[in-house]
């Protein structure tokens, strides 16, 4: 071949290889991601703007977003189930927040680590007198957790065998059940109860006790039938997991976010479901 020749050959392999440069960068810039939006600070409507989610899943995948140069979204999908569906269906690419649950890994990519923890702890009343320092302290004390609630298996496993927790329709139901007398605790998590008892009125008469009983993750979950689920992506976003909890943004993050809600429905804008 002459000096032409392999001129013609470079400048050929090097076209030949712009499309494979593009892919490892990934097949798309702009994700839209959903979420359940019944749980502040995690996740909740705008009220300026109800068509898109914020709170801080939304706040930390942005961060990350920038960070790899892609554009992001957080929309109202519909309630939680419908808003999954938008994500399973690939209508949506992403589910921000989303429990570990083997029965959707069939059509989700759950990347680890999570994004977040839900810290689930014991809250009782202000003046009861429940010492609790173990799990063993709440042995014969009738308590309460919403069906909403989100454990882990291998926490659910032990609660059912030494814990006498009645299962109530939502968190509402079981802070009202605390405040009668009716149970002697309920399990809520840590930014979710005092979300909630902000909104309702309860945050002087509600306090959170001891170190968290379980901390399921909340992790994002890339639909197997969205354009944009590749190799690049998820590794990418997985890296960004591993990072997030020694950058210290996450603890800032949530904070801002508790006091972003408290302010809200200061006026009111509502109260969260779980």
């Amino acid at each position: 071949m002459g000096r032409l020749g392999r001129m013609k050959a470079v400048l050929l392999l090097g076209v030949a290889l712009v499309p494979s440069l593009a892919l490892a960068v990934g097949k798309c810039e702009r994700l839209v991601a959903t979420g359940n939006p019944d749980t502040p600070p995690y996740l909740w409507r705008d009220p300026q703007d109800p068509k898109h989610l914020i709170g801080a899943s939304a706040d930390l995948l942005a961060q990350v977003a920038g960070e790899l140069g892609l554009k992001i979204e957080v929309l109202y999908g519909g309630k939680a189930g419908e808003a999954l569906e938008e994500v399973r269906s690939g209508r949506m690419d992403l589910q921000v927040g989303m429990p570990l649950e083997n029965g959707q890994l069939e059509s989700l990519d759950f990347i680890h680590p999570a994004l977040l923890h839900n810290d689930y702890l014991v809250w009782t009343r202000h003046d009861s007198t429940l010492v609790y320092n173990t799990l063993a302290d709440l042995h014969g004390h009738p308590g309460a957790v919403s069906q909403k609630s989100r454990l882990t298996p291998e926490f659910e496993a032990v609660a059912k065998g030494s814990l006498n927790l009645v299962p109530v329709d939502n968190l509402t139901q079981g802070f009202q059940k605390l405040l009668l007398g009716q149970v002697d605790y309920v399990l809520a998590g840590r930014y979710t109860g005092a979300a909630l008892a902000q909104s309702l009125g309860m945050s002087n008469d509600l306090v959170a006790r001891g170190l968290p009983l379980d901390r399921p993750g909340l992790y994002l979950a890339l639909s197997h039938n969205s354009a944009c689920n590749d190799p690049w992506l998820r590794g990418q976003l997985a890296k960004k997991m591993t990072e997030l909890p020694a950058s210290g943004l996450t603890e800032a993050v949530l904070q801002r976010n508790v006091e972003r809600w408290q302010a809200q429905v200061q006026q009111p804008t509502g109260a969260p479901k779980q």
